[in-house]
């Protein structure tokens, strides 16, 4: 699916920025709300749950590499699953390309699962148009109180025996009912054409983001400082490493309960999580 494109890029290590004081509790509420986006098939937030393996492109070796290992050393560092072996099958993939579309258009006619949930073919050609200079593709699938998974699509969502199943194996609980939703794939393409000037450090970060948490709002500016705004047009605080926020929701996302009812609580949870680490 993917093809190596050649570019030169200076590293730049990247660290989380020094504590600042403690954010008000409904601004910390309005930071998780913009990040958290619940799936089409269950409306909660999804996550990793099978380890993380990356297939980087489309730059120097030194620079692939550094990309996958930013993406590594941060998932450990907020609890998020790693699978380090070298036979791993690549659940993460980052490219970068000078064809960001042409490739988008590719996935889309050969492997449109990659794109994420789409109810129309209209909807899945929008979700394969490239709108940002990184940008990424989520699939997501629902796995329930036995632990069966099916990848999420409206197909399957209108399949009557697979939502019967899926009620049916849960706890019919209106606090954690045992259905959880996991990511599945997760595509990040970075258009080089429109990342001129941009370090590798900064860039790794970003992508870091993408590729452990689902992001709403990216075109907006945050309401706490965050490596998100480096690409939001018109952000008055632009930064270019992950910060204490970013890491703080990570580690509250990877620390929720997978299988709440409900939206609300798992934000929630998140908030408490982030809450208690930014007040150290």
């Amino acid at each position: 699916m993917v093809r190596n494109f050649a570019v030169c890029a200076g590293l730049l290590m990247a660290s989380v920025l020094p504590a600042a004081s403690q954010p008000a509790p409904d601004t910390i509420a309005q930071f998780v709300a913009s990040f958290a986006t619940p799936t089409h098939t269950t409306g909660k937030i999804a996550r990793w749950k099978s380890g993380i393996c990356l297939l980087t492109v489309g730059q120097q070796p030194a620079v692939t590499k550094f990309v996958s290992d930013r993406v590594k050393e941060v998932a450990v560092q907020v609890g998020a699953p790693v699978n380090d072996s070298p036979t791993c099958t690549p659940n993460i993939e980052i490219v970068f390309t000078t064809l960001a579309q042409p490739l988008l258009d590719s996935v889309r006619a050969r492997q449109s699962e990659y794109l994420g949930y789409a109810n129309t073919t209209a909807e899945r050609e929008s979700l394969a148009t490239v709108t940002r200079p990184l940008q990424a593709w989520y699939s997501t699938q629902t796995t329930d109180l036995r632990g069966y998974s099916q990848i999420d699509s409206a197909g399957a969502r209108l399949n009557k025996n697979f939502s019967d199943a899926i009620l049916a194996r849960s706890t019919g609980s209106l606090i954690s009912d045992g259905v959880s939703s996991d990511f599945n794939h997760i595509l990040i393409v970075a258009d080089i054409t429109k990342l001129k000037g941009y370090e590798a450090g900064p860039m790794a970060d970003y992508i870091t983001m993408l590729a452990l948490a689902d992001l709403g709002s990216l075109d907006t500016c945050q309401p706490l400082p965050s490596i998100e705004n480096m690409l939001a047009k018109g952000c008055e605080s632009k930064k270019g490493a992950l910060t204490e926020n970013d890491i703080a929701y990570l580690r509250g996302l990877y620390r929720m309960s997978p299988d709440r009812k409900l939206l609300s609580s798992q934000r929630n949870e998140i908030a408490d999580t982030m809450k208690t680490a930014l007040a150290r």
